[in-house]
């Protein structure tokens, strides 16, 4: 429950927290490595194990989100393969109804993501998730990765917002805690990202697997304003 007549703006993830994270768990995980070890005529076990290596090089940094870098890291045309599984792009079936929801009571609805602008453009065109957002920014534009300070001193200087009167949130236990140092005032987990795995269990944070158990007292809110 949070105390919605305090929150004026909602900052929302995308990937996981908007929409499905199947789309890129399966791209990254299984796809780019299958296509790895076609490509190089290697074991799909050595690739996996190939491109785990450089994931973690550079895990939390905006090259860990970038798909100019792994295309050149690896080798690969990224964007054509991303093309190959867009029917895997898809909503959380809660999303829209929580995006309206807060639309009628009036807070901001603002996507902050990691992904890279290509990818964002290729998950709007492929859903309707733009229509329900106020606005968009990938962590790209401003060159610095959401678990950054950075990310959050520049967001919330260019938007304007309190950070005592926002709620954030994010599937990303690391992300959420960086929102938290940067004084954001209301934040939650998501616990099932991935519609095709096991729920998630956050350690320091209140989390949620339905939006939808969240406009009841939304609602509430709404009508009391009225």
């Amino acid at each position: 429950m949070f105390p919605w007549a305090q929150i004026d703006a909602v900052l929302l993830d995308m990937d996981g927290t908007l929409l499905d994270l199947h789309f890129d768990n399966h791209f990254w995980q299984i796809l780019v490595p299958q296509t790895l070890s076609k490509q190089r005529g290697i074991s799909t076990a050595q690739a996996a194990e190939m491109v785990t290596q450089a994931y973690q090089r550079v895990e939390g940094t905006l090259n860990w989100y970038c798909l100019d870098y792994w295309a050149n890291e690896l080798q690969l045309d990224i964007m054509a393969l991303h093309h190959c599984i867009v029917d895997k792009i898809r909503l959380r079936q809660d999303t829209v109804p929580f995006l309206q929801a807060l639309k009628a009571a009036g807070k901001r609805r603002i996507l902050l993501t990691n992904a890279h602008p290509k990818s964002l453009a290729l998950k709007l065109e492929h859903t309707e998730l733009g229509e329900h957002l106020d606005l968009m920014l990938s962590s790209h534009q401003l060159g610095y990765a959401k678990e950054a300070p950075q990310f959050w001193q520049q967001v919330l200087q260019k938007y304007q917002l309190t950070p005592s009167r926002c709620l954030f949130v994010d599937d990303n236990e690391v992300i959420l805690q960086a929102a938290k140092n940067a004084g954001v005032g209301y934040l939650l987990g998501v616990s099932n990202p991935d519609s095709q795995r096991p729920q998630k269990h956050f350690q320091h944070f209140a989390a949620t697997t339905d939006y939808l158990q969240l406009l009841p007292a939304l609602t509430t809110q709404l009508k009391s304003d009225r």
